[in-house]
Parts: C-alpha cells; sequence; structure tokens
C-alpha cells in the first residue's frame, strides 16, 4: 500500500494534521514487532481518525489482543484493558460512587472505560448486562453513574476480541452491540512464511513485544488528522454508490434484516479517511469497497433458509458488491487534488476478494 503523501491533500509533508503520514509512522513502528497482519494496522488507523470502533475476532493465539495493545502505544494514546469475563460487573468497567467516611460524601471513582483507547479482550466472555455497559460509551461518547453523566476523553476508541470457537461461557453479541463497532476484523492464523519470520525474530529478540514499541504519534496529531479527514471530497456518485449497497443488503432474499443507516454512514467516513491515508484528497468506489465486508458482514441478520442452507455474511456481502453497479471514474475525483485516477489505490483488501 502506498501511504506516502502527494501533497494532494494539501496539508504538506508534516505529520501534524497529515493522515496519510500518521499512518506511515503507525505502520512503521507497529511493523517492527508485529509479523504480518497489515489489514488490521490500516483498519485500526482508518477507525481511529474516523472515531470508530473496532472487533477483532480470531482464535487463541494469533496476536489479537497484541495488536490493539501495539496500535495504542504507537499513536500515544492513554490505553486500559479490561479482561472480560462472567463474573466482571458494570460498574467494574465504567466505574461507581464510593462513600468517603471522612468526608461523609461519595466521591466517583472512574472506570478503565475513561481511556483514549479501550480494549475488551473477550468480549463475548461478558455477560450482555457489562456488554450493555459499552453502549453508551460508543455511541454517545460518555458515560452515565449513578444520576451523573461524564464525558469520556478524546479521542475515544474501543477495540474489542472475541474467540470464535469457544462454545462455554460465552455470550454471543446482541445486534445493538455489533452494530456499535464500525468494523469486524477477521484474523486468520498466519501463512508459513509469516510463521518463519515471527520464529526467527523471536528467536533473536526473546523480549520483542509491545513494551518496545515508541509512541510515534500524539493525541493532538490525532485530532488534527481528524479534521483533515472531514475535508476529502465525496462525489454524489459515490454517495450513491454506499446508498446501493446498503440497500442492497435489506433486499437480499437470505437477509432478515439488513444493515442500519450507522453502516452508510460508516461507509463514508470510512472511505474518506482510506482516501486521507493514501494521499488523495477525494474518494474513488474502491475506498468504499475496500471495506465492504468489515463494515457490512456483522450487522447482518441472515434467514432462516440461509442459516440452513449454509450460506454466510460474508457471501451475501460479495453478492451484494457483485450486483452494485460502480460508478465510473468521470463520475468522480475530477477537480479534486489532480491526482490521475488510474493511480488510485486498489489493493485488494477485505470486500474485494473475489473482484
Amino acid at each position: 500500500m502506498n501511504g506516502s503523501n502527494d501533497g494532494t491533500d494539501g496539508t504538506g509533508g508534516d505529520q501534524h494534521g497529515n493522515p496519510a503520514a500518521v499512518y506511515d509512522a503507525l505502520r512503521g513502528e507497529i511493523k517492527r514487532v508485529l509479523v504480518g497482519n497489515d489489514e488490521p494496522i490500516t483498519a485500526l488507523t482508518v477507525a481511529m481518525l474516523s472515531r470508530g470502533h473496532v472487533l477483532i475476532e480470531g482464535v487463541p493465539g494469533i496476536a489479537k489482543t497484541t495488536v490493539a495493545t501495539l496500535f495504542a502505544r504507537a499513536s500515544g494514546l492513554e490505553q486500559s484493558r479490561i479482561q472480560m469475563t462472567p463474573d466482571v460487573l458494570p460498574a467494574d468497567v465504567t466505574g461507581t460512587t464510593v462513600y468517603r467516611e471522612h468526608t461523609g460524601e461519595f466521591e466517583l471513582k472512574r472506570g478503565p472505560v475513561f481511556a483514549n483507547l479501550v480494549v475488551a479482550d473477550e468480549l463475548n466472555r461478558a455477560t450482555p448486562k457489562t456488554q450493555s455497559a459499552l453502549l453508551e460509551a460508543m455511541g454517545e461518547r460518555q458515560v452515565t453513574i449513578e444520576d451523573e453523566t461524564c464525558q469520556l476523553p478524546t479521542p475515544f476508541m474501543v477495540v474489542a476480541t472475541q474467540n470464535p470457537i469457544e462454545m462455554e461461557g460465552v455470550f454471543e453479541l446482541p445486534e445493538a452491540q455489533r452494530d456499535r463497532f464500525q468494523f469486524k476484523l477477521e484474523m486468520d492464523v498466519p501463512d508459513r512464511a509469516a510463521e518463519r519470520t515471527l520464529v526467527d525474530r523471536y528467536d533473536s529478540t526473546p523480549d520483542l513485544g509491545p513494551g518496545t514499541v515508541d509512541p510515534v504519534v500524539s493525541p493532538e496529531e490525532v485530532l488534527a488528522a481528524r479534521r483533515a479527514v472531514e475535508q476529502r471530497h465525496v462525489a454524489p456518485a459515490v454517495k450513491e454508490y454506499v446508498l446501493d449497497l446498503v440497500a442492497a443488503t435489506r433486499d437480499h432474499p437470505n437477509v432478515a434484516h439488513g444493515c442500519s443507516p450507522r453502516a452508510t454512514l460508516a461507509f463514508l467516513i470510512s472511505a474518506k479517511a482510506h482516501a486521507a491515508i493514501n494521499g488523495r484528497a477525494y474518494v474513488i468506489p474502491d475506498d468504499v469497497k475496500r471495506f465492504a465486508t468489515p463494515i457490512l458482514a456483522h450487522r447482518l441478520v441472515l434467514s432462516t433458509d440461509a442459516d440452513l442452507g449454509g450460506v454466510t455474511a460474508d457471501d451475501i456481502v460479495d453478492d451484494v458488491v457483485e450486483s452494485v453497479e460502480p460508478p465510473g471514474a468521470e463520475a468522480f475525483g475530477r477537480g479534486h487534488g489532480g491526482e490521475s485516477e488510474s493511480t488510485a489505490e486498489t489493493d485488494g483488501g477485505w470486500g474485494s476478494r473475489s473482484r
């Protein structure tokens, strides 16, 4: 992926307010430790620059929590980690009030949710009551403790993990909770070449881990980059393409409930952020299509016939993307940065596996 800035975003080459430079700095530092798995770095950066939250799913031992921790450290954000288990209570997440006998008053004790980046490890092991404690935080960037509403830090982001193969003592996330996540990423076991690189790297440097990563950006730079992302141009034809994709999930015969307008907005801001980290001042259809699976799949409620027939959410997303025609090059981008459409990023990421 070309994350370098060519000046088309009007921010110049320095890192402050430059999404491409922020992305390059994060990726370079994280890759000192992480082997393979470029996609989560891209998605986490896009989510951070677009005020989103990320759910990472994968079998144990493939570095789900490590990825989140590396990203938090490299981005210079204040991090907290909550290890979810069935006995974790909502107050263990949001906080509570504590009576101080020496003053005769109640004092607000803030929970771990009051951080810039909250890692909720094994979220599906928490009870539904505890899972719901994150709903207000993820949706409104605030929490209510007793009768007091408290604003969360800015920036604020939740990165949750879950194990898809565990059956005992887990609670499937409800639709409302899944809809709060901008992306759901599925991390796979690395291929042999990547695993050999991992073996060699840790053979020579056994203590290599998240603690060896240095902050390469600051929260102020993140906020400035967010403002730059918001300035990216989205042509009317690209907006119609987004609307068509989401509408197709609602009309698909194998879907009982399609995606909500939150998915539409997730497409819009994710595409802007992806254009920005690739040095473009405008969005192209591939910026949208790249995130089709991580935005749409976890939001779909499949029909009974689809479940019985072995149809997956990924299959439906592939079908939707194939059935919706993207706008042609003449419909977008011209006059917004001067970059030729033929040089646009088309890296074949999520949502474009078969195209």
